[in-house]
């Protein structure tokens, strides 16, 4: 099976590096020491902070092999500085004709998405409807209520 790659930005890759030195460094040395407390304390079998601390572990664990997965298959977004084309990694103005109201946002990869913090990802309808256009054209976006049609205002 074929793994997926993971489109990410050079501060996407360094938060996700970050976040996994922080979880193995850190955070499984942190659920290492209340196992070994809680086990001091006698029978495991009805020992709730000996559960809590291994329930803790196997959310840990799971989010650190989803990060090296996430890593392990990373492709670098170089952003074309000089290009006025909408690509992974351009940042896009852009103008709901409907409701004349401007969004900015910057396109990324899934695993680095985050709407709150500006950033999209590629796989979005809107992101899917923007790649390849310039500012000043329109583009039309599939969304539930209907099609939308947005007009770039900037790209960067």
């Amino acid at each position: 099976m074929k793994e997926k790659q993971q489109h990410l930005t050079l501060e996407g890759i360094k938060k996700f590096q970050d976040e996994l030195d922080h979880l193995t460094q850190v955070r499984m040395e942190e659920i290492k020491v209340k196992l070994q407390e809680a086990r001091a304390q006698g029978d495991l079998s009805e020992n709730a902070e000996y559960d809590a601390a291994r329930e803790e572990q196997a959310m840990v664990y799971e989010r650190i092999q989803e990060l090296q997965y996430i890593l392990k298959n990373a492709v670098v977004i170089e952003s074309d500085e000089g290009s006025d084309v909408i690509t992974i990694g351009s940042t896009v103005t852009y103008r709901d004709d409907e409701t004349n109201e401007e969004l900015t946002y910057k396109i990324v990869g899934s695993a680095e998405a985050n709407p709150f913090d500006s950033k999209i990802s590629n796989e979005s309808p809107i992101a899917q409807a923007l790649m390849g256009k310039r500012q000043g054209e329109t583009a039309m976006v599939s969304t539930p209520k209907g099609v939308v049609t947005v007009a770039i205002v900037n790209v960067q």
